[in-house]
């Protein structure tokens, strides 16, 4: 029988908190290649945004999780904290011993103009996209000890295809992640760590009207928006041994989006 791709291997995915979500559909396809996982939620955000938290909640997507056979763990942690990602990778380390992969999918979003940015809303954003990011793949890096496998995976938005004025503070700490990926990734590539990005994209994960929705389909090459499970086999390809190669890049998985 053949051994699955992730068997073995741990990961923590964060930004989880919502089960039609990106983190989700990732933490759902790590588990189904034999991951075990170690799921970050942050729930309080999720309730300050239109679409609003899920109403299961962290603990609902845990128990299908468990259900489908996966081992799986839980924190809810606000990453605005300067301890929060260190703490994640120390649980991460006693509920499986290592930690192999790190899947930085967490964002704070909002939305802000030029004429309407505040300095609390742009350090806020700077604090959970940016820094939170840079302190947990340094917890992450400073416990691996070499073994094969080794990942960063982080998030970048669509920013450097096209202007997003309306979203500065998140725009600005997502470019941020976007630039890190290369540095991070000649840094770590000595250390049997790869460093990677990923752009997923216009993807739908219940935030866009009709309106939206229906003109961006008409704009992507590919006809249809991208969806949380495109950037779940992305995701889990990056952290699979194929992609033990790949590193320092940013890729788009957004069906031809950004190569208009």
């Amino acid at each position: 029988m053949p051994v699955a791709p992730l068997h073995d291997r741990v990961a923590i995915v964060t930004g989880a908190s919502r089960r039609a979500a990106i983190g989700a559909a990732v933490a759902r396809r790590l588990v189904a290649d034999g991951a075990a996982v170690l799921l970050h939620s942050w729930a309080p955000h999720d309730a300050e945004q239109p679409w609003g938290a899920d109403p299961g909640g962290p603990a609902a997507l845990v128990d299908e999780l468990r259900r489908a056979g996966g081992r799986v763990e839980h924190v809810s942690a606000d990453l605005a904290g300067p301890t929060a990602p260190a703490a994640l990778v120390a649980a991460a380390r006693q509920a499986f011993g290592h930690v192999d992969a790190v899947v930085a999918n967490h964002a704070r979003s909002s939305t802000q103009s030029l004429e309407t940015l505040t300095a609390g809303e742009l350090d806020l954003s700077y604090a959970v996209n940016t820094r939170a990011t840079l302190l947990l793949a340094q917890a992450f890096t400073a416990q691996h000890d070499g073994r094969p496998g080794g990942r960063l995976l982080l998030f970048t938005s669509g920013q450097y295809h096209g202007a997003m004025p309306a979203e500065v503070p998140y725009i600005a700490s997502k470019a941020a992640l976007h630039e890190l990926t290369r540095s991070l990734a000649v840094h770590l590539m000595p250390r049997a760590i790869t460093v990677n990005c990923i752009n997923p994209g216009p993807n739908d994960t219940g935030y866009a009207d009709e309106t939206t929705r229906a003109t961006v389909t008409r704009l992507i090459p590919g006809g249809r928006w991208s969806t949380p499970a495109d950037t779940a086999r992305l995701a889990a390809w990056l952290l699979s041994d194929e992609a033990g190669w790949i590193t320092g890049q940013t890729i788009a998985s957004d069906g031809g989006w950004s190569a208009r």
